[in-house]
């Protein structure tokens, strides 16, 4: 069984930056084939690892949906619903070198995630078996926590910028884990975004009065957001970039 990794935090604070940056580093060590599960409705995990997702759950699911009332129904004859399904959903599945990758997407227009969210869990449950390390990119808050999508949890890394709010985001989540009997080997802190990588008084008084245990700090970077704006996957980022550096560091407490 896969050992999971979920990364969580609050929208804007970098976590899919740090979670493809992470997958990239696993590759680096050998621990591969990883599983890259992009779990946010609005996924741009692709972008940072730099592969091109044909299609997700969602737009499978959509797809399925309209199929019989297409006049050119898309379903071979003979072969049922449930089986164009199953086939399509495998479909889904991004193989690169190192890693695959699965992206969650959303459903069109109004309503919520339950119906694609149910689509992942299962997908997910299906796969686990098949890789030593699974990496989640959860969406921005505790949404997957609370519904239960994942299928186990042995690492839960949660990501905050410096503010003291973001810090008591990723409190309320880390409450939330220990609510659902998740029970993950361990949970830990990433503050990202630090202003050359100093933490000041007040964003250590927050942490320690939520409990949390801080891995490391991740310093402000101009090269990650210059990346970004000309649509460059983070992970080309030179190897001596000081994000790439802490997050090594980090990696290296961690039990994996």
């Amino acid at each position: 069984m896969a050992h999971v990794i979920a990364v969580a935090g609050k929208g804007g604070v970098g976590k899919t930056t740090l979670c493809g940056l992470l997958i990239q580093y696993l590759c680096e060590q050998n621990k591969g084939p990883i599983l890259a599960v992009d779990a946010d409705a609005n996924s741009n995990l692709n972008e940072v690892l730099g592969v091109e997702v044909e299609a997700t759950l969602g737009d499978i699911r959509e797809e399925i949906a309209q199929a019989e009332l297409a006049k050119d129904n898309p379903i071979p004859p003979g072969m049922s619903k449930a089986d164009y399904a199953e086939m399509k959903f495998n479909s889904a599945l991004i193989e690169d070198d190192d890693f695959d990758m699965l992206v969650m997407g959303r459903t069109q227009g109004k309503g919520c995630y339950c119906f694609v969210n149910g689509l992942l869990q299962a997908q997910l449950a299906k796969l686990q078996n098949h890789y030593p390390y699974m990496v989640v990119d959860n969406e921005a808050g505790m949404e997957h926590i609370s519904r239960g999508v994942l299928p186990s949890m042995q690492t839960a890394i949660l990501v905050s910028d410096c503010s003291r709010r973001g810090i008591q985001a990723v409190g309320r989540i880390a409450r939330l884990i220990e609510e659902c009997n998740l029970h993950p080997q361990q949970i830990g802190l990433i503050v990202n975004r630090a202003p050359n990588g100093v933490l000041n008084e007040g964003t250590k008084e927050e942490i320690e009065i939520q409990g949390l245990n801080l891995l490391g700090v991740v310093p402000q970077d101009e090269l990650v957001y210059e990346y970004d704006c000309e649509g460059r996957p983070t992970v080309e980022l030179p190897q001596d970039s000081p994000v790439r550096a802490a997050l090594k560091e980090i990696v290296a407490k961690l039990n994996l």
